[in-house]
């Protein structure tokens, strides 16, 4: 696997990501996932995408499920903030301002 410094945070990412939009917590099955999840930690991968929107958060769960195993330190996780997940004022990230 080949890997990229992530600007100035002397972070070693891989060329590769794994992201689990439209298919963790969904349509493919959360055993399927954490093997999809474990081979690509076994090949290198060490950055992973998801975020909390993706199916109300089980993308999320699966994910933390499959890396638990891991050393936190061994792993980026990548998310993203601005899609809402409820009708509360702090059930949503980024808002532009009034």
């Amino acid at each position: 696997m080949k890997y990229r410094r992530l600007g100035k945070s002397g972070l070693k990412v891989s060329e590769i990501s794994l992201g689990s939009w439209l298919t963790y917590g969904k349509s493919v099955e959360d055993n399927v996932a954490e093997k999809t999840i474990h081979k690509a930690f076994e090949l290198g991968i060490n950055f992973f995408d998801s975020a909390n929107v993706y199916e109300r958060g089980q993308g999320e769960k699966v994910m933390a499920q499959a890396l638990k195993q891991y050393p936190r330190e061994s792993y980026i996780i990548t998310t993203k903030a601005f899609w809402p997940m409820g009708e509360g004022p702090n059930d949503r990230g980024y808002q532009e301002s009034m």
